[in-house]
């Protein structure tokens, strides 16, 4: 407590940058810790959103599901690394399945990057589908870690980032259930 009273007396940017964070910061700050210290201290946990895909599912069912969602969302496909099969290329062995999926909005990639050139490294937006031990699985970013972790976005931005976000969040539960 001695502590936090004198970093709050001495005008640490700490509290400057905490109190100048979206609303929800510390709710979103919670959940990661939480998935954080579920998973043993798997950063990549914390930071990402996954759905067990449905007993029965395809790879080609998944795949039109994610092609359908970023036709409906207008954002394009830019780009699909075949890990499993360059894996199986290189070693001459069956590898489980597992695919990245990169999707862009330039304009919105655009906005993100004029308002903080760093999310330049969270581009493109990519989702993949990973075959565990279980079935399939599909990965992406979690969003929420860029829109309410950081500080307050102009509302053109916030919107585009938002909608990006929403599409994301359709292809991997319709991927998952795979509705196309």
């Amino acid at each position: 407590m001695t502590v936090l009273l004198m970093l709050g007396l001495s005008g640490c940017s700490t509290y400057r940058v905490v109190a100048n964070t979206q609303s929800g910061a510390g709710a979103e700050a919670n959940r990661m810790l939480s998935r954080w210290v579920d998973s043993g201290g798997d950063v990549s946990a914390a930071a990402s959103w996954s759905r067990k895909v449905r007993a029965g599912v395809t790879v080609a069912e998944i795949e039109e599901a994610f092609a359908g969602v970023a036709v409906e969302d207008n954002v394009r496909p830019v780009g699909e690394l075949f890990v499993s099969n360059e894996l199986a290329a290189r070693s001459g062995k069956k590898e489980r399945f597992l695919k990245v999926y990169s999707y862009c909005d330039p304009a919105t990639a655009r906005l993100m990057v004029d308002f903080s050139p760093p999310m330049a490294a969270f581009l493109p937006c990519r989702i993949t589908v990973v075959e565990q031990v279980d079935g399939l699985w599909i990965y992406t970013m979690n969003m929420d870690m860029l829109i309410k972790l950081g500080r307050p976005m102009p509302r053109p931005v916030s919107d585009a980032v938002l909608r990006v976000r929403g599409t994301l969040l359709k292809m991997l539960e319709r991927g998952a259930a795979g509705e196309f």
